[in-house]
């Protein structure tokens, strides 16, 4: 058990906690959140004996094991594998010992000192570091490389594959998945769910969080408040209080009133019924825990295009990559109301496809058609580099848009969390998730009718993230996204596409049938990472991925005529279906659009005056009757989308 009682935590003149209270219990997978700044790293440091508090106690079991993630990469000249070793201390003080005594031909201390290697393991203990390094993306042929060789984002997952290299009762992880892609985050979930020990986590991934934690300890206003449960939990919980509290009442009635029009529009242009069971949970959950963000200091949204199109951008027969193809064939349409989101092993082609559609690259064959009102919105991974470091956010916004008046650039730089003088401070003063919300700030000010964004959640804290999921969601334009926050991808995106072995295709699951689709590829798990048992529901895709030992089978040979009347016969038994679904998705629209009247009507104020109390009863009573309709025509249509896309996939 590990306790706080009565902690102060300060920072220079800056309070991070007073008066904080909280117990971690033995076993305990624990997520730590709050807002950038509000403590949590200076906790960690607490807890490692790093820095003391400031007042109060802080109570840890003598003989606790605690490891940890270094923030610095030391002995560069040693191979990434004997980096990883090395976070096994006991193991190379055994070690050391072993030889001293070998030297001494000391019979007696060289079997006690085999007696402990076999204790802890440790005659497993490369096969433990290869199959750590090998869960978090390493190839094999890098394990001998030094770690001078390594780029800063690989260094921190060889600094996290020490950590957990490391015996312990204790671990700390912070922001373990910054630099890991979708596949290694599946791994490390996996992981830790079979770790043993207590567990304090700091993440600003939410799906992560979810798969892991247990519980959620929350910086809140210089305290610390635990709530039992995953992060869906903490919010569900976090919002139950704050309504009870009566606090911000209107802005939550807002909040709510917004996504409940979202999922409304969503449910009448949806067209994949596997996807859009997944999307409206999620819609439904987000819509449940509103409240719990009523406190964010960030509230923005994407502006209105100023011109748009029907068809935006037309890719043909399209090759891209550098000085080879690198994805070809690529036939890809971009409407006003296309919202696509793009899956892949790292070094597939996303980021080159997202940097080819901005214009950032030239294709190297194909026909690209784009429409004359075209205006692209691109956020790149690196983004935050190419941002002018000597300028301020005001700055940056006049360059942009010489007739903007300061008001204004202040007003929209607020809803980002910039105020008073910071708005006209240089930018390289600031923080990295500061850096990457002004990156977005500057994009959503072009008015863009495309948005392209590439891991724009890297670096953001979790409000943040909310903040963006939101904003996405009531953007009114092409949306083309890549990014290993799977809760933003779920709640923003209508349809996937992999990017696979050189090409791009359609994928007809949802996240969890591409996390298993990866598994089959024989490259999202290692020994020790159990596949499940339901098989994936893609039927478009026929690659198999880069590392897996199988081949995809030659395409068998057709009769081209047979084929024709084969597929006319399923047309014409189809169609009846087809026709129940369109019929479906027009009675959606319909009563979306008449519960939307009703609710407008019902946000009167004047209509609770006691004057108009039958009038209110009948528009109640009338949205009661439009709800239970839209409810069963989208369980109709769900059903029915369903059985087709089944007898499409026979």
């Amino acid at each position: 058990m590990i306790s706080l009682n009565n902690a102060r935590l300060m920072r220079g003149e800056h309070t991070l906690l007073d008066s904080a209270s909280i117990t971690i219990h033995k076993g305990q997978k624990t997520g730590v959140i709050g807002r950038n700044g509000s403590g949590k790293s200076s906790l960690f440091a607490c807890l490692t004996g790093q820095i003391a508090l400031d007042a109060g106690d802080l109570f840890i079991p003598d003989g606790l094991r605690c490891a940890w993630m270094k923030q610095e990469t030391a002995g560069a000249r040693r191979s990434a594998l004997d980096y990883v070793i090395d976070g096994d201390e006991r193991y190379r003080q055994i070690e050391d010992q072993l030889a001293r005594a070998e030297d001494n031909n000391d019979g007696h201390a060289i079997a006690n000192l085999h007696n402990e290697l076999d204790k802890i393991d440790g005659y497993d203990v490369q096969v433990r570091a290869e199959q750590l390094l090998s869960g978090l993306g390493f190839a094999i042929d890098s394990f001998q490389q030094p770690v001078s060789a390594f780029s800063g984002g690989w260094r921190v997952r060889l600094n996290l594959a020490a950590a957990l290299m490391a015996p312990s009762d204790l671990l700390l992880l912070d922001e373990p998945t910054n630099h890991l892609d979708l596949e290694a985050t599946i791994w490390l979930e996996q992981w830790l769910n079979r770790y043993q020990g207590t567990l304090l986590l700091i993440s600003h991934d939410r799906s992560f969080l979810d798969k892991v934690i247990d519980h959620v300890v929350s910086f809140e206003q210089n305290n610390l408040f635990m709530y039992k449960g995953n992060f869906t939990a903490y919010e569900i919980q976090r919002a139950e209080r704050l309504a009870q509290l009566q606090a911000a009442a209107e802005k939550q009635m807002r909040r709510k009133a917004e996504i409940e029009d979202f999922v409304r529009r969503f449910r009448a242009k949806a067209s994949k019924a596997k996807q859009a069971q997944s999307r409206l949970k999620e819609l439904s959950r987000m819509e449940a825990i509103a409240p719990a963000h009523i406190d964010s200091p960030f509230r923005f949204e994407f502006l209105t295009p100023e011109k748009t199109a029907s068809d935006l951008l037309n890719f043909k027969k399209v090759s891209i990559g550098f000085d080879q193809p690198l994805v070809q064939g690529i036939n890809l349409k971009l409407h006003d109301t296309t919202r696509i989101g793009l899956l892949g092993f790292n070094g597939a082609g996303k980021s080159t496809l997202l940097k080819t559609l901005a214009e950032q690259l030239p294709v190297l064959e194909g026909e690209v058609v784009a429409s004359k009102h075209l205006r692209v919105g691109y956020f790149a991974q690196h983004q935050v580099d190419v941002i002018d470091m000597k300028a301020s956010p005001t700055t940056l916004i006049q360059r942009a848009d010489p007739g903007a008046r300061e008001q204004e650039i202040r007003n929209f730089l607020g809803g980002f969390d910039f105020r008073g003088d910071r708005v006209s401070e240089p930018i390289v003063n600031f923080s990295g998730g500061e850096k990457a919300r002004l990156a977005l700030a500057l994009i959503v000010w072009q008015k863009p009718n495309v948005l392209l964004l590439d891991e724009p959640t890297n670096h953001l804290d979790l409000e943040m993230r909310h903040a963006l999921t939101v904003a996405l969601q009531g953007f009114e334009g092409a949306l083309v996204l890549v990014s290993h926050d799977r809760h933003l991808m779920n709640n923003t995106v209508d349809e996937f596409f992999t990017v696979h072995q050189g090409r791009v295709t359609p994928f007809a699951g949802d996240l969890d049938d591409y996390a298993r689709w990866m598994q089959e590829q024989g490259k999202g798990a290692t020994a020790d990472f159990q596949p499940g048992t339901k098989k994936s529901t893609d039927t478009t895709s026929s690659t198999t991925g880069k590392s897996a030992a199988r081949q995809p089978a030659p395409p068998p040979v057709v009769d081209k005529k047979e084929a024709r009347k084969q597929a006319a016969i399923q047309r014409e038994q189809l169609a009846p279906l087809r026709r129940e679904v369109r019929t479906l998705e027009k009675t959606m629209e319909k009563l979306s659009a008449e519960l939307s009247v009703l609710e407008d009507r019902l946000g009167d104020a004047s209509l609770y005056e006691d004057s108009r109390r039958d009038e209110l009863t009948e528009l109640v009573r009338q949205q009661g009757y439009c709800k239970a309709e839209l409810s069963q025509a989208e369980e109709n249509w769900l059903e029915k989308s369903t059985e087709l896309e089944e007898l499409l996939a026979e």
